[in-house]
């Protein structure tokens, strides 16, 4: 059976399952006026058991496997994970009305890592009994973490360096006497403007706070503290009995509320350059065969799994809708989140989850049968 055959079955498969389901019939209610609202502190509940789940599933598997098996994945997550924000800069920052930093903010929160989306790919690949790693999910934070630093990294560096030009170019203005009514004024004002980009100049971009962070975001440190205690503790009973069953159940309500959020963002990017639509809806291909074309050396390198290789190029296709944001708005305050945020909440993660899973489960397939 050929790849375009394996993909219209799992996609048509994907229509039919709960985790597109919910997806979907979240913006349709939204589109139609639904006044329901899942409480945040709800989402917030579900979001900390669905990663704690998986770091925990990802800490019992890393406890009973060779360390030596990860280091390769790893490192491609790294890659990737940077990668994909060189991407942007120097594709969605070129095009006409996108404004660099918001380019490398959306480059930053499309190489991290949604959760949501991890957790649909990995339900998918249980439902089609495809092998993976347990410790596959680990992955995670190896391409979150450098993504969202090297975005704020580079958006700082350029608006440094953009910050020195505009100081150079003020100095080198001729002033007429009579274009300041006190001209005993005009010296202190430019000195002080000039001392202010001179400082914001040597300010340099200090990398350990961003990550520090980073590890501090809900998202992150709901899944390392599974990962922890599946890795140093003996969590197997409360595992099985709770985080486990409930599992499934939990996802599709978050599913139900991104596609609330989803549609509720596609205003937003009225308000940006619809290079941005364009740009969400090729980038999750283009990063998840990237993520999947370095799973493929992994697996014929380490004998990673093909459902590894699915799951490497699920989260590099996705980007972040917890963790990211808030570390972004902090790390680039100058950044559009209208653009970044709604690039990726109402496009992005539809076109992740929707499109890409079935789209890599079905070349891996092809590629494995």
């Amino acid at each position: 059976m050929d790849f375009w055959s394996l993909f219209l079955m799992d996609f048509i498969k994907q229509l039919q399952s709960p985790t597109l389901a919910f997806l979907i019939g979240g913006m349709i209610i939204a589109a139609l006026g639904s006044e329901l609202v899942i409480p945040e502190a709800i989402c917030t509940i579900i979001v900390f058991m669905l990663l704690t789940k998986i770091g925990l599933t990802g800490g019992i598997a890393i406890r009973n496997s060779n360390l030596t098996e990860m280091v390769l994945p790893m490192i491609f997550a790294v890659i990737t994970g940077i990668t994909i924000v060189f991407i942007s800069r120097y594709t969605l920052a070129k095009l006409p009305k996108v404004k660099v930093v918001d380019a490398i903010a959306t480059g930053g929160l499309f190489g991290a890592v949604s959760g949501s989306t991890m957790a649909a790919g990995l339900t998918v690949l249980e439902e089609q009994k495809m092998a993976y790693e347990a410790w596959a999910g680990a992955l995670y934070p190896f391409m979150d973490i450098p993504a969202l630093v090297t975005a704020i990294v580079i958006a700082n560096i350029y608006l440094n360096k953009k910050k020195r030009k505009e100081a150079a170019y003020y100095t080198e203005q001729p002033v007429a006497a009579g274009d300041y009514p006190d001209q005993k004024d005009y010296p202190s004002t430019r000195q002080q403007y000039l001392s202010q980009q001179q400082d914001a100049g040597d300010n340099k971009v200090k990398i350990w706070p961003i990550i520090e962070e980073s590890l501090r975001g809900p998202a992150l440190s709901a899944m390392l503290l599974g990962l922890a205690l599946g890795l140093f503790t003996q969590p197997e009973s409360v595992y099985k009995g709770f985080y486990d069953p409930a599992f499934r159940g939990l996802l599709s309500i978050l599913m139900l509320v991104m596609g609330m959020e989803a549609w509720s963002r596609i205003g937003e990017l009225r308000k940006v350059a619809q290079w941005y639509v364009v740009y969400s809806v090729v980038a999750p291909f283009v990063h998840g065969l990237i993520a999947f074309g370095l799973g493929m050396i992994a697996h014929y390198a380490t004998g990673f799994s093909m459902g590894g290789v699915v799951i490497l190029a699920v989260i590099a296709s996705s980007s972040s809708d917890i963790s990211g944001p808030p570390t972004l708005r902090a790390g680039i305050p100058s950044a559009n989140p209208s653009a970044y945020i709604g690039a990726s909440t109402a496009v992005g993660t539809p076109v992740a989850i929707g499109l890409c899973i079935p789209f890599f489960l079905g070349l891996a397939q092809a590629l494995g049968g």
